[in-house]
């Protein structure tokens, strides 16, 4: 990362000498505390967010100026402790270290304070200065708690304030004290936590030793971190000392010396101090009547139903339904009103353009590939809708939860739920937070399943298919489909976790966040954050896909046909008006266009390749969807829309569209389709995201490959039951 160039103006409190007018803060806390809440707040913006543990799974810059400050806020994953035991903890204390922040913002749960001043131990330790927020204030105070916060601030040697960010309360104090602790160069207090006599002297020991080995390199205070890290036994930290033999063997004498005069190992020893200096600090700052349990009671009132060991299925399920029941349902009159916006726009334009290649390109290309995709619009808002609402009350982590047990059958190590829940949304953030998985092989297995889950690109395709060929049961395929991915996820991660990266068992531990009303403006970040990622792919991706399919299927030009289909037009135009007059005519320009295509690059392409597919009875026009479909699974859509445009009217581009595809496969034919669109290989962008998370392009390759196998083995089934079934 590069550091932020420092700027500098005069400062006239301090006789003219330059100060900073650009600084770096960065808010640091565990997962779940309002982090990205509080930074959405405090710079304007509208980063996603969502009450489940690790919503942030990588730093998120924004910036706000305050008081004549420019402020550039840092937002890190949450974290319990500064180890490098995940890439979170990795990359955070690597960001800290790397002297880009001028000041640390410790967002701390004001509801679970113990908990929270964990991770407070471990930074106060650094010596860096640092405020303190009590974020989600309300529910302390809903629990009676009181908390003294200047007893507080003086145990921790810095600022405490007050926020409740989904609010926007206390947002302007926890500013000016930002500019405040940067113009006033205020110090932090040098807090040192009350380590056992032996553990202070080994410290001791090898601080000197740090010094010797780098002389003015590290302040106290940094040499004192290291050196605790160095006896924790910190992986990273051993590795950076490598070079020195004689620090490390020092290092594992005093390790070795401590853990048999104490009977544990040392970094248990220190974890225990830390443990006592928090308790130590929440008894005297922290004070709840007896009966203030209210809070916790509501949440544990709910889990017991909505975790019950018989109910929690069956709740999860029926939630399902109703989710995807309302996709369908809900959204086809916005759908409808989408669809006659797209066939006005498309007769406006057509009218006004001439005849000719840029008529053909804007109303065959353009409009028919964007408006066949934006169609589907309503869906995508009303189930994001319904994903926000899950996120924001807690109970997506609880569906995580229940499904755990399952999961472990199958192989997938537990705490790979929320890395494949978000799949649901878009697989490269998905593939991205498989970062919270420490163990190397569990997080690979995950990498590589994750993209078999039912992604928002895919969701296009399988309304449409499911419109055109389920009729009323639309929405119970696609909750089919849903079921499907999870299921062939869990399947892979088998034969993965078996045959491949074999690895032991490690225990699932989560955190399960309070039950929370969600805000409106929390829903509409978290929906319209995912929905603005829809329409940018529309308005990037698609609208280029779309012009490319349509050149291919639109030249060569004025090739020889088998057949002179405009003669035999015109003679029948020239014809007294007869039984069937309009549908020869028709059948003669849809004979033309389909002779055309077939001669066009796209057809030529697609027929070279049909072959391949023709087992799994696709026509050449399902093998340009499926080819079209490697660079985004959205232009799937598109190409069908591109392809069928010229045969249909320009009104109700959807409809036409459904009643275009119904005729060229059975119902069984369209969900072998279905299937193989489902599994077959990821996009471009998680292909990307694959070889930079693995590590590799072999990983990448593999990914590509694997897909591609299963989705080809398990339609070319399907197709095989179907014709033994029909």
């Amino acid at each position: 990362m590069n550091k932020i160039k420092d700027e500098f103006i005069a400062d006239p409190k301090n006789g003219g000498s330059p100060i900073k007018k650009k600084i770096t803060v960065v808010l640091v806390g565990n997962p779940n505390c309002g982090k990205t809440t509080l930074l959405n707040r405090l710079t304007h913006s509208k980063e996603s967010v969502g009450n489940y543990p690790r919503v942030t799974v990588t730093l998120a810059r924004k910036s706000c100026v305050h008081d004549g400050l420019h402020i550039e806020l840092i937002d890190t994953p949450g974290i319990y402790a500064l180890t490098s035991q995940s890439g979170e903890e990795r990359e955070t204390r690597e960001f800290i270290h790397s002297g880009q922040a001028d000041i640390i913002v410790n967002v701390l749960d004001a509801g679970n304070l113990e908990r929270s001043l964990f991770l407070t131990s471990q930074l106060i330790e650094m010596g860096l200065p640092m405020l303190f927020v009590l974020n989600m204030s309300d529910e302390a105070h809903s629990r009676q708690l009181t908390i003294d916060h200047h007893g507080l601030s003086s145990m921790l040697g810095g600022p405490v304030y007050e926020s409740i960010a989904t609010r926007g309360e206390g947002i302007k104090a926890l500013l000016d004290g930002m500019v405040h602790m940067h113009r006033q160069k205020v110090s932090p207090e040098p807090v040192f936590l009350p380590y056992d006599a032996h553990l202070e002297r080994a410290v001791e020991k090898v601080q000197r030793l740090v010094f010797e080995l780098h002389p003015g390199s590290f302040d106290h205070n940094q040499s004192r971190w290291l050196a605790i890290k160095l006896l924790e036994g910190d992986d990273q930290i051993l590795v950076q000392e490598g070079e020195h033999a004689h620090l490390l063997e020092m290092v594992h004498r005093q390790r070795y010396d401590l853990a048999r005069d104490h009977g544990e190992e040392c970094e248990f020893l220190f974890a225990a101090a830390r443990y006592g200096f928090v308790h130590g600090m929440v008894t005297e700052a922290v004070h709840a009547p007896k009966t203030a349990t209210g809070f916790l009671d509501w949440t544990n009132r709910l889990d017991r139903i909505f975790l019950h060991r018989f109910l929690g299925i069956p709740l999860l399920l029926g939630l399902l339904w109703i989710m995807f029941q309302s996709t369908f349902s809900l959204g086809e009159i916005p759908m409808g009103w989408i669809e006659a916006g797209v066939g006005w726009i498309s007769a406006t334009v057509a009218s006004h353009i001439p005849a000719g290649l840029v008529h053909d390109l804007v109303i065959d290309g353009i409009i028919a590939g964007v408006g066949g995709t934006l169609v589907f619009l309503p869906n995508i808002i009303i189930l994001f809708f319904f994903m926000a609402l899950f996120s924001e009350t807690g109970y997506l982590a609880r569906a995580a939860f229940l499904m755990d047990r399952s999961m472990h059958a199958f192989g997938l190590h537990g705490k790979a739920l929320i890395p494949l829940i978000m799949g649901f949304g878009c697989n490269v953030p998905a593939v991205m937070a498989t970062r919270t998985i420490e163990d190397h092989r569990s997080r690979m297995i995950t990498i590589l399943v994750s993209p078999f889950m039912l992604c928002s690109a895919r969701l296009p395709v399988f309304i449409l298919f499911a419109g055109a060929f389920f009729g009323e049961q639309a929405g119970l395929m696609v909750l089919l489909m849903y079921f499907l991915s999870i299921v062939i996820a869990m399947v892979a991660a088998v034969v993965l976790n078996r045959l491949i990266l074999r690895r032991d068992e490690n225990p699932f531990v989560m955190e399960l966040p309070p039950y929370r009303l969600p805000t409106l403006r929390a829903v509409m970040i978290h929906m319209g954050d995912r929905v603005a990622g829809f329409l940018q792919k529309v308005a990037g991706v698609i609208l280029v896909g779309s012009i490319v399919i349509w050149y291919l299927q639109a030249f060569p030009r004025h090739e020889i046909l088998n057949h002179d289909y405009d003669a035999e037009i015109a003679r029948f135009q020239h014809m007294p008006e007869a039984v069937m007059y309009h549908e020869t005519i028709n059948a003669l320009k849809m004979k033309k266009s389909q002779e055309e295509l077939e001669q066009s690059y796209l057809g030529r392409i697609a027929q070279a390749i049909a072959p391949v597919f023709s087992p799994l009875h696709f026509t050449w026009k399902d093998t340009v969807a499926v080819l079209t479909g490697f660079v985004a699974k959205e232009v799937v859509v598109a190409s069908y829309a591109v392809l069928y445009a010229q045969n249909d009217g320009v009104k109700e581009r959807s409809e036409s569209l459904r009643r275009a595809l119904s005729t060229t496969m059975t119902p069984w034919e369209a969900f072998t389709f279905m299937v193989f669109a489902l599994l077959y290989a990821p996009c471009l962008g998680t292909i990307a995201t694959i070889r930079k998370e693995a590590g590799g392009w072999i990983w990448a390759g593999y990914s590509v490959v694997f897909s591609l196998t299963l989705a080809y083995s398990l339609s070319l089934s399907v197709i095989w039951i179907g014709g033994m079934v029909s």
